[in-house]
């Protein structure tokens, strides 16, 4: 799946990305590397850009680079 179709408030790993290089080196930058933990945490009223909380780092990217974004959806078991 992709990160722009997680819902706020769920998480996903990151498990590939598929993007420009020069957009792919600045995601890498922000924490954004396969294996990563990434939550939804907030949406604007216009569902774009949506925030994600990277490493304990909130970042606002825009659906058009989620949708670059290859994620397993984790599941919470509470």
């Amino acid at each position: 799946m992709k990160l722009s179709e997680v819902k706020v408030g769920n998480k996903a790993i990151i498990e590939h990305i598929d993007i420009e290089e020069h957009m792919l080196l600045r995601l890498l930058d922000l924490g954004f590397i396969n294996g990563t933990l990434v939550e939804v945490i907030q949406s604007s009223p216009s569902g774009n850009p949506r925030a994600y909380k990277v490493r304990n780092t909130i970042y606002a990217i825009r659906q058009s680079e989620a949708q670059c974004i290859e994620v397993s959806e984790v599941l919470d078991h509470e």
